[in-house]
């Protein structure tokens, strides 16, 4: 039986990404002993599931079964080209490490990059879309200085970071993880998320305790666990959440010590309540018991009780890159005020032109963007499909159509 290279309908792709979407999850954090015994679609879908999710070089190594062989082809091949692309950004690392030192530059590797220096993850476990650096606003213009150095150029500038690309850009590929794309690197001198409308900054808490020039680790595992968590929350809302950021903080719940959650659920300061933290732990604690019931606790009485209520009744497909529709007003549920809500919702009907500019990059520079005509729609027809129909999400349409134009 050979599989169709149509995309299915998307009252079929709905319930079948559900289906896939929960099980890969599942899977990925209790493997099962045997594979699902799904159609040739489904398997297809699935492929597209676990490339938007981050998870296909893991699901290589950890799964006990095998599946078809374009699946398990495809997985094996993605956990090759994230192994020899960690050997490229492991290089990469090196250098600004090697350049900060020389000139004097703090700087500290996030998330992917500090999750391996901890050994949580093996080369070619985990993919790295980007390597994301944290400096002090008053050296950003000289670490700016010195990915220019390195044959970088700042290709972007959001309200979040500056994004630099190499100045001899290679073609990206169309479909899940490849060695031979482009090292991107975000740089940030802030760590902070929209949730919804107003910016929840921690930066703080993961600035290093005792800085020297080059690379620094993060001050200890609670302040690496708030960061993935508030990222989490940040994808949480605008439902881009992926199912290996789920394993990131499961992972590194594993090497945290009492002091460390103590650090993380131990302050009680109004102001350093950690309100947003109670929808990823409480997400992860639905597929990995790695989250102590008290530090549950503590968060989800921090959090307030209309967003407590809405997070529980959604699914992992609701929140993350799985969801195939476009949303009007994503994470509106996230606002702590009427004012806030009012605000946030303001902003998608009229978006401000740095949101605009934003939206030209993607169409230009993501090859999910230059193939999606939702992305070159002017605000007014946006509104207009919003009101007479449900448009579908560039990004995850792009990764389904990809998957089923590779099972032709």
């Amino acid at each position: 039986m050979h599989s169709s290279a149509a995309v299915p309908s998307l009252s079929e792709l709905h319930p079948t990404l559900c289906k896939v979407t929960e099980k890969l999850a599942r899977e990925l954090a209790h493997p099962s002993p045997t594979a699902p015994n799904w159609s040739d679609e489904e398997w297809t879908i699935a492929r597209a599931v676990a490339a938007m999710h981050g998870i296909s070089p893991l699901l290589s190594r950890l799964l006990p079964w095998r599946g078809p062989d374009a699946w398990t082809v495809f997985l094996d091949q993605q956990r090759t080209h994230t192994r020899a692309r960690h050997g490229r950004i492991q290089k990469l690392l090196l250098s600004i490490d090697c350049e900060a030192r020389q000139t004097g530059i703090v700087a500290t590797a996030l998330k992917g990059a500090a999750l391996h220096q901890l050994g949580l993850y093996e080369a070619g476990d985990r993919p790295m879309a980007d390597i994301d650096l944290l400096v002090r606003p008053a050296d950003g213009d000289r670490a700016a200085a010195l990915l220019t150095s390195l044959g970088f150029r700042q290709a972007a500038q959001t309200w979040k970071e500056r994004v630099f690309t190499p100045v001899e850009a290679s073609v990206a590929a169309e479909f899940g993880e490849h060695a031979a794309n482009g090292l991107k690197i975000e740089l940030h001198e802030r760590i902070c998320e929209k949730l919804p409308l107003y910016l929840t900054d921690i930066s703080e808490s993961v600035f290093p305790s005792r800085p020297t020039a080059g690379l620094n680790d993060y001050p200890s595992n609670a302040s690496l666990m708030r960061h993935l968590l508030l990222h989490a929350a940040g994808s949480m809302a605008f439902q881009g959440l992926r199912i290996l950021q789920l394993h990131d903080i499961a992972q590194l719940a594993g090497r945290m010590s009492d002091a460390d959650w103590n650090e993380i659920s131990g302050v009680r300061q109004p102001r350093a309540r950690m309100w947003w933290a109670y929808p990823p732990l409480e997400m992860t604690s639905r597929y990995y018991e790695a989250v102590p019931r008290h530090v549950l606790a503590a968060s989800k009485n921090d959090c307030r009780l209309v967003l407590r209520a809405l997070g529980a009744k959604k699914s992992l497909v609701d929140v993350s890159y799985s969801y195939p529709w476009v949303k009007a007003f994503p994470g509106i549920e996230w606002s702590k005020s009427i004012g806030e809500l009012l605000g946030f919702a303001a902003s998608r009907i009229r978006p401000n032109a740095l949101h605009l500019d934003q939206r030209k990059h993607d169409a230009t520079s993501q090859n999910w963007g230059k193939q999606a005509e939702w992305t070159s729609l002017s605000q007014s027809r946006r509104m207009l499909r919003w009101l007479t129909s449900r448009p579908t999400r560039p990004v995850t349409m792009h990764a389904i159509a990809a998957a089923f134009a590779q099972s032709k």
